[in-house]
C-alpha cells in the first residue's frame, strides 16, 4: 500500500442497528486482509462484536455539554488521526448538516475518505442542496452505497461519478442454536430498531391481525430498542393482541430467534440493504417484506426465497403472511434457497471487493 495499513471506521456507535452491525462486519474483514483497525464511535453504546483498537468518544467526553462537547470531540479524532498516522477513513455515519460535515471535512484533511450511505433517505446524509453536496463530498475517494439503487440516485439526482454499491456481508451460522426460552413455541419475527417513522410496526400489527394465523398457534415475536416501544404496545393492546404478539429487547445473539422462526416480516417506509432480510437468509429462515425503497427487491426473488409485496397494503402483507404459513410447498420451496441466495454476500466474497476499492489509486 501507498501510504500505511492503518484505517479508522468512524460510526455512531456499535450497537442496536444495521449499519453498526456492519462496523463490525467491516473491521473483521479489514483485519483479516491486513488492515489496522481503529474503530471512532461518537456515543457510549457498544453491543456488537468488532476488530481493532476502540475510540469511543461518547465515553470520553461524558461530562462535556452543548457545542462545545461536539468541537473536542471533533479536535480529539483531528489529533488522533495524526498521532497514529491514519490515512484512510471510512465515514459510516448519518451527516445531514452542513455545518457540522464542513468541521468534518477540515478533520479529515487530504486523507482517502470512503463515506457510506446505509439508507435510501438520502436526506440522512446529504444536504438537499446539490452545490453543498457536491462541495462537501465530490472529492471523497468513493461514495460506498449499500444498493445499486441508492447509488444510481446519487449519480442522478446529485450528479455523483464517485459512487459504487458494495453490498452488506453476512456471517453463515454453522449450526443450529437451541431455541431460545420463553418464547412462543411457533412464531413469526421482526428484529431490528423499534423506530416506528422508519420500521412501520403500524402496518406490521395490521396485517398480522388480518392474516389471523395466531387462531393455528402462530405468534409474532418482535425483538429490539428503540423510541417506539411504547407504542407498539399501546397498538398492540388496541388490536386486542396481548395474547399473540411478544416484545423482547434487543438480543445481542440473535442468530437461535431467526432460526426457529417461521419466516421474518419487514415492514419498513424506506431502507438501505437490510442486514435483517440477508441474516435471516443467510440462516435459512424465509422473509416476508414490503417492497420498499431500497435494497428487498434486490435480495428477494418473489415465492423463491421468500414473498415481496407492495409496500404499505396490510391486506397484500396478510395474504403473504397466511401464504408462508399455510402453504407448506410455498414454505419449503422458499426455506431450501434461502441459504444458496445469498451466498454472494459471504465475508469472503465482499471482503475481496472491499481490498480491490481500497487499493484503488495507491
Amino acid at each position: 500500500m501507498k501510504n500505511n495499513n492503518k484505517i479508522a471506521i468512524v460510526s455512531a456507535s456499535l450497537g442496536v442497528g444495521g449499519a453498526e452491525r456492519f462496523a463490525g462486519l467491516l473491521s473483521y474483514m479489514l483485519h483479516d486482509l491486513g488492515y489496522e483497525v481503529h474503530h471512532i464511535i461518537v456515543l457510549d453504546h457498544v453491543n456488537f462484536d468488532y476488530k481493532g483498537t476502540l475510540v469511543n468518544l461518547g465515553q470520553l467526553f461524558a461530562n462535556e455539554k452543548g457545542i462545545f462537547r461536539a468541537v473536542k470531540k471533533g479536535k480529539y479524532i483531528a489529533k488522533y488521526l495524526a498521532e497514529n498516522n491514519i490515512q484512510m477513513i471510512i465515514d459510516n455515519r448519518a451527516r445531514p448538516t452542513i455545518i457540522r460535515e464542513l468541521f468534518t471535512k477540515w478533520i479529515y484533511g487530504n486523507r482517502k475518505v470512503y463515506y457510506f450511505f446505509h439508507s435510501s433517505n438520502l436526506e440522512m446524509y446529504l444536504t438537499k442542496s446539490v452545490f453543498w453536496a457536491k462541495y462537501i463530498f465530490g472529492n471523497a475517494t468513493k461514495l460506498v452505497c449499500v444498493s445499486n439503487e441508492i447509488e444510481e440516485r446519487l449519480k442522478n439526482n446529485y450528479q455523483f461519478t464517485n459512487a459504487k454499491t458494495i453490498y452488506n456481508p453476512i456471517v453463515f451460522p454453522e449450526k443450529i442454536a437451541p431455541k431460545p426460552a420463553a418464547i412462543p413455541e411457533k412464531y413469526v419475527l421482526f428484529f431490528g430498531r423499534l423506530e416506528e417513522e422508519i420500521k412501520n410496526f403500524s402496518l406490521l400489527l395490521s396485517a398480522f391481525k388480518q392474516a389471523n394465523v395466531y387462531e393455528n398457534g402462530i405468534k409474532l415475536l418482535i425483538i429490539g430498542d428503540g423510541s417506539s416501544k411504547d407504542f407498539i404496545l399501546a397498538k398492540i393492546k388496541v388490536l386486542g393482541l396481548e395474547n399473540y404478539v411478544q416484545v423482547l429487547p434487543f438480543q445481542k445473539d440473535i442468530l437461535p430467534y431467526i432460526q426457529h422462526a417461521k419466516c421474518t416480516i419487514l415492514t419498513s417506509h424506506y431502507e438501505g440493504f437490510p442486514m435483517s432480510i440477508i441474516e435471516s437468509l443467510a440462516a435459512g429462515t424465509p422473509v416476508i417484506s414490503v417492497d420498499c425503497e431500497t435494497g428487498p427487491k434486490e435480495i428477494i426473488q418473489n415465492n423463491f426465497n421468500g414473498l415481496l409485496v407492495l409496500n404499505h397494503d396490510d391486506i397484500a402483507l396478510s395474504e403473504a403472511i397466511k401464504s408462508i404459513i399455510e402453504n407448506e410447498k410455498l414454505y419449503q420451496i422458499c426455506k431450501n434457497n434461502a441459504q444458496k441466495s445469498v451466498e454472494h454476500l459471504s465475508l469472503t466474497t465482499i471482503a475481496q471487493q472491499w481490498k480491490q476499492l481500497l487499493s484503488e489509486n495507491d
